[in-house]
């Protein structure tokens, strides 16, 4: 999947304003999803080493914000079942495996 680039720009927008509403830090996210700050940072802006990398922060994101009673912002973009789309992987996913 390729984004054009003003989706590109619309869904960092919309992972910094989940990241705000989550209330989490990215050291925090990158503890609970066994990896580095750096990783995490990089898939906030979509510089990721795995194309699943964006969904998986997006997954664990929308989990963490539901749990505190809030609704996330709606990703345009990283929309639907991610298990339907043919290209991603969807197990690395299911296993919130980033990086």
């Amino acid at each position: 999947m390729s984004l054009t680039r003003s989706q590109t720009i619309e869904t960092k927008k919309e992972f910094q304003d989940n990241l705000t509403l989550s209330g989490l830090t990215v050291e925090r996210i990158a503890e609970d999803l066994n990896t580095t700050p750096e990783i995490i940072e990089n898939t906030l802006n979509l510089d990721a080493i795995y194309i699943e990398d964006p969904w998986v922060l997006k997954e664990y994101l929308e989990e963490k914000i539901r749990e505190n009673g809030d609704v996330p912002i709606e990703f345009k973009a990283l929309r639907g079942d991610y298990h339907q789309y043919w290209f991603l992987n969807s197990s690395r996913i299911d296993k919130m495996k980033i990086g």
